[in-house]
């Protein structure tokens, strides 16, 4: 089944060419011009949504924060002509899961795309039936459902984007093992250049927030990285 994507930007012109060549490589595409149309537009056929930041009335970055505080948990790529640390940041606090200069190469979109689809499996489209043992990971009131990618804490669903669902899975996968910044980026952006070991800091800051009272959980060793250690 063909893939999704609704593109928001402001810029007929680039709304145009990445309609078209996403199009080109087999995607069905959405186009809107207003973070306002973008939240009238989107539903759950949606796999990913292309999101400018700047733009007239609502920005893509409150956007991205409503959708997030209202559960939705879609993979969002910022496209933006701001390249600095600190917007880039400001992307992944409010929940992006990546972040693309202007001016931008197709080449480079069509990676991004590829590889934030790719991460977590097969998304949306998977079921939730049949579940095998292995496809959880049970600690306490902590359960980490494998297979539909869910987080619940006492029997709570807790709202993770895709990437802090696959940070969270891959730190608590080997419970006291030390991963670094450089092997989490490796493992989770492989297909994603330009990702610095910033954006893992970032991305757990938010996933121990929403973590609670297990914050602890996710402990760090300053200078060789993150691991799960529930104690």
């Amino acid at each position: 089944m063909k893939k999704r994507i609704l593109i928001v930007d402001d810029e007929r012109d680039i709304l145009e060419i990445l309609s078209f060549n996403l199009a080109s490589e087999g995607y069905k595409v959405d186009t809107v011009s207003s973070a306002e149309e973008a939240l009238e537009r989107l539903n759950d056929k949606h796999a990913l949504i292309l999101l400018d930041v700047m733009m007239g009335g609502m920005s893509g970055y409150h956007l991205a924060e409503r959708l997030r505080a209202k559960g939705n948990t879609i993979p969002i790529i910022f496209l933006t002509a701001k390249d600095t640390e600190n917007d880039m940041l400001t992307g992944f606090s409010v929940g992006g899961d990546d972040y693309i200069s202007k001016p931008f190469s197709l080449k480079e979109v069509s990676a991004r795309v590829k590889a934030v689809l790719k991460r977590g499996g097969k998304g949306g489209g998977e079921k939730k039936g049949n579940e095998e043992p292995g496809d959880k990971l049970v600690i306490e009131d902590v359960t980490l459902n494998l297979q539909t990618k869910e987080l619940f804490i006492d029997c709570e669903r807790i709202s993770l984007t895709k990437t802090e669902f696959e940070i969270l899975a891959l730190l608590a996968s080997s419970p006291a093992r030390l991963f670094s910044r450089e092997e989490i980026i490796e493992r989770l952006w492989r297909d994603a250049p330009y990702t610095t070991e910033r954006t893992i800091d970032v991305h757990i800051t938010r996933l121990r927030k929403k973590m609670g009272a297990h914050a602890s959980w996710i402990s760090s060793r300053t200078g060789y990285g993150y691991r799960f250690n529930p104690e």
